[in-house]
């Protein structure tokens, strides 16, 4: 990756935050209402079946990760989508907590560490590889 590209992802990535934060701070009205509902144990139906489609659509980035740290190199690999997936993963937390759904709760939080977890490693094994190939 050159200098270019890896300015350009960080230029995304400051101005996806800078978005997300502009408009989280125009939901002043939104507040989350009824908080002790979210820890009620009664499960109803949709949310059982939201539990199982989160999961499967969060962790379809896991294998990605895996071979990335398995092969130790961010060889094929591009920190783009997850990094943009990982910024709108935290507004549909948000959103989730605004329609006291669990399920968009949970999933999406742990789908923002998954896509972090891929940006951070594949610039820390790209960062290596940059060493070695100047060595």
């Amino acid at each position: 990756m050159t200098m270019l590209e890896r300015a350009c992802i960080y230029r995304m990535m400051r101005w996806g935050l800078l978005l997300s934060l502009i408009m989280l701070c125009g939901c002043e009205g939104l507040g989350i209402k009824d908080t002790a509902s979210l820890l009620v144990p009664r499960l109803q139906r949709s949310e059982i079946w939201g539990f199982v489609a989160g999961f499967g659509t969060t962790f379809a980035a896991v294998p990605d990760l895996v071979r990335m740290f398995r092969r130790r190199s961010s060889e094929g690999m591009n920190p783009t989508m997850a990094g943009i997936m990982g910024i709108f993963q935290i507004i549909w937390v948000y959103y989730g907590l605004l329609i006291l759904s669990r399920p968009v709760i949970l999933w999406n939080f742990v789908a923002v560490i998954i896509n972090f977890m891929t940006v951070w490693a594949y610039f820390r094994f790209a960062r290596s590889e940059m060493k070695k190939a100047t060595e």
